[in-house]
């Protein structure tokens, strides 16, 4: 289990993560999602001993991580733009991290090497962002981490490699109880791997919560009607998010339970309406807008 609480972490005057508390429950998939600069990866380089927070704690396993070469043998970091030297291979760095961390498998190793179309003994630095990305994710995997930490990992792998990472972390959190914690932009890979979601703004926690019961909590809407009420409070009483109007047509977004908004709608005598979930992308961009990030805000 990671306990995170109430960190902060500051790049001179710029405060990357503010006083941020959250707990990562062993054997979940956690999705980290915000705007660009929310601190996500700022989080996850505290929470793999990159960076030292300025002030709170991180715990991993009941013990600090910082200074912690033992609790860092049980995690491993891919970065958004993964280090790689000039003269690098999967086999030297895998020479390396066979001293790096206890839990490696040669076994897993193979199985990884030939899972992924990548020659051992090819320089990484010649390869293509997919490819390099593909060679991390080797040497991470092989480890056997217990926390799995990656940051826009799906960025450059073309859709078949996506789906295979897909089911090897699935697969790993399944069989090992490997904790995953992703922040990514791609909100449509999020939606089929992770338990949970953290949205961030600003390097604060807008929003934590299991994607199931979000979706449960928001709808999109759309409404027509013959002839608009003139009621100028027409969806008084009906928690609404956003809305958007094209003459006699409204498309809302909700918050609520569809059996105590639908009679409300009913009973304004609508000739059309359509009830949807929202996706994962729809969700962002509508708390992001409630925490005043929009596009309108912006231009």
């Amino acid at each position: 289990m990671i306990e995170i609480t109430n960190i902060t972490k500051k790049f001179d005057k710029t405060v990357a993560v503010d006083n941020l508390s959250l707990s990562v429950n062993a054997g979940s998939v956690l999705g980290l999602v915000g705007s660009n600069g929310s601190g996500k990866s700022t989080l996850l380089r505290i929470l793999s001993g990159v960076y030292e927070a300025d002030e709170g704690e991180v715990i991993i396993d009941g013990k600090s991580l910082f200074d912690n070469p033992k609790a860092k043998g049980i995690c491993c970091f891919i970065p958004d733009f993964p280090f790689f030297y000039n003269n690098s291979t999967i086999d030297n760095i895998a020479f390396l991290y066979r001293d790096l961390y206890p839990n490696w498998s040669e076994k897993e190793f193979e199985r990884y090497c030939s899972v992924f179309p990548i020659k051992k003994d090819e320089k990484i630095i010649n390869m293509s962002k997919g490819m390099q990305r593909q060679a991390a994710l080797i040497l991470a995997l092989s480890t056997c981490p217990k926390y799995l930490l990656l940051d826009e990992i799906f960025d450059g792998l073309d859709p078949v490699v996506r789906q295979l990472l897909k089911k090897i972390l699935i697969e790993n959190v399944a069989e090992r109880d490997m904790t995953v914690i992703i922040a990514s932009h791609n909100l449509r890979e999020l939606e089929d791997l992770c338990d949970r979601v953290c949205l961030m703004h600003k390097g604060k926690l807008l929003m934590e919560r299991e994607i199931d019961a979000i979706k449960l909590g928001l709808r999109k809407v759309q409404i027509a009607f013959s002839d608009v009420p003139l009621d100028q409070n027409l969806f008084d009483g009906i928690d609404v998010l956003n809305i958007w109007r094209n003459g006699n047509i409204f498309n809302i977004t909700i918050r609520g339970a569809e059996d105590e908004f639908i009679p409300k709608l009913n009973s304004l005598n609508p000739v059309y309406l359509s009830v949807l979930p929202l996706t994962l992308e729809e969700i962002f961009i509508s708390e992001m807008g409630a925490a005043g990030y929009d596009i309108n805000s912006i231009i």
